[in-house]
C-alpha cells in the first residue's frame, strides 16, 4: 500500500490518522469568523484546517437552483448564496498567514482553475478535490500539473468514475493521491455511510484511503480510524444555529475536540498487531497464572509422584504443562508445602 507525504507528514498504513477540520464556508464570508474557526481547529488538535476557494461566477450558473440542504441558507439562487461566501485573494492570504502563526496546516478545496493558481501561490501543501468535481476533468488536469498531493473525495461516484478520475490525474502528473470515501448528503444518515467502502477503495486502488464524513456522529469517524482510514475530514462550525448551507451538518468545537481525542485513543489501542504479553501483563502473569507446587513436604532424594504435586498460584514455578516431566524426578533438596517446583530443584 502506497504512502504519501503532506508537509512532511506521512499518510498511509502504519501512520497516525491525518485529521482535517473542514471549515469550508462556515465562515459565512467573514474573515473574523474564519479566524475563529482556525482557532477552534487548533484547539481541537486537528492536523489541518481547510476552507473552500471559488469564484461563484466560474462554478455555477446564475439560474441554478439550490440543493435541498442548501435551502437552509435562506432564499435566493445558488449563485447568490455562493457569492456571499466567497473570500478574496487578500482574505485567503490573511487566513493562510494566521494559520501559520497558529501552527496549524492550512488547506483549501479549489473549485476553479483561478483558485487552484491562488492556492499554489499561497503555498498550500496539497489540494482537495470536492466530490462534485470528480468528473470535472479540466479542473483535475489543471490541479494535477501542479504536482502536489491530492485528496480526492468520492461522494456520488462509482468505482468506474473513481478509476477514470485517477487516470486523468495520473496522466496530468499527479503522483501522490489519497482517496476519501464520502456520502454527499448533509447530514448523512448513519445507515447510508457504508464504512466498508473504505476497505473496498483500498483493495481496488492500492492507495491510502480516508473518510470525508458528513454525519453528525462521533462514532463514525472513530470507527473509520479503527478500520484503517488514513485521513478523516469532518465539517465543523462555531454554532450549528448559524445561517448557512453547511452549519447543520457540522460538529461544534467541543465535539470536534472530542472526536480528535477519541481517534487518537483508538490509534493507541490498535497497537502493532503482534500478539504477545505486554510489560504490564508480565507482572500480572506471576500473580494470576498457576505453577506446579508441592502438595506436601517432599524430603531431599524423594522420587516425586503425581500425588505429591498440586497446581496453584503464583506462576513463579514450572507451568502445569510440565507436570508429566516432573513426575519421576528426584528432589535435589527439601521442598516445602506450596513451594513452587522448578527444574533446578530436581535431579
Amino acid at each position: 500500500m502506497k504512502r504519501i507525504k503532506i508537509a512532511g507528514r506521512t499518510i498511509g498504513p502504519g501512520y497516525p490518522c491525518f485529521i482535517v477540520a473542514e471549515a469550508g464556508v462556515n465562515h459565512n464570508g467573514k474573515i473574523s469568523l474564519a479566524k475563529k474557526l482556525i482557532d477552534a481547529a487548533k484547539g481541537a488538535d486537528a492536523d489541518a484546517v481547510k476552507f473552500q476557494a471559488f469564484k461563484a461566477e466560474r462554478i455555477v450558473a446564475k439560474t441554478a437552483e439550490k440543493a435541498k440542504y442548501q435551502k437552509v441558507a435562506g432564499e435566493g439562487s445558488q449563485y447568490n448564496m455562493l457569492k456571499k461566501l466567497e473570500l478574496s485573494e487578500n482574505g485567503f492570504k490573511e487566513l493562510a498567514n494566521y494559520a501559520k502563526k497558529k501552527k496549524i496546516l492550512f488547506l483549501a478545496t479549489p473549485f476553479d482553475g483561478e483558485s487552484v493558481d491562488l492556492l499554489e501561490k499561497l503555498g498550500v501543501p496539497a489540494f482537495k478535490v470536492a466530490s462534485g468535481e470528480i468528473i470535472n476533468f479540466p479542473l483535475l488536469r489543471h490541479m494535477a500539473k501542479k504536482r502536489k498531493p491530492i485528496l480526492l473525495s468520492t461522494g456520488m461516484s462509482t468505482l468506474q468514475e473513481v478509476k477514470e478520475a485517477l487516470e486523468v490525474l495520473g496522466r496530468g502528473g499527479a503522483r501522490d493521491i489519497v482517496l476519501l470515501h464520502c456520502v454527499s448528503t448533509y447530514p448523512t444518515k448513519i445507515e447510508e455511510i457504508n464504512l466498508r467502502a473504505v476497505g473496498t477503495l483500498k483493495r481496488e486502488f492500492k492507495l491510502p484511503v480516508g473518510l470525508s464524513d458528513h454525519t453528525l456522529s462521533l462514532a463514525v469517524p472513530i470507527a473509520a480510524a479503527a478500520l484503517g482510514a488514513a485521513v478523516i475530514e469532518k465539517h465543523f462550525t462555531l454554532d450549528r444555529k448559524l445561517l448557512g448551507p453547511d452549519h447543520k451538518a457540522s460538529l461544534e468545537p467541543g465535539e470536534l475536540r472530542e472526536m480528535v481525542a477519541r481517534i487518537r485513543e483508538v490509534e493507541k489501542a490498535l497497537g502493532n498487531g503482534i500478539k504477545r504479553p505486554t510489560k504490564s501483563e508480565e507482572t500480572i502473569k506471576k500473580a494470576v497464572r498457576r505453577s506446579i507446587v508441592a502438595r506436601a513436604y517432599i524430603p531431599k532424594g524423594t522420587v516425586i509422584a503425581e500425588g505429591m504435586l498440586d497446581i496453584k498460584r503464583p506462576g513463579t514455578g514450572l507451568e502445569p504443562k510440565y507436570l508429566k516431566k516432573v513426575v519421576g524426578k528426584r528432589a535435589k533438596k527439601d521442598i516445602k508445602v506450596d513451594e513452587p517446583i522448578t527444574f533446578e530443584k530436581l535431579l
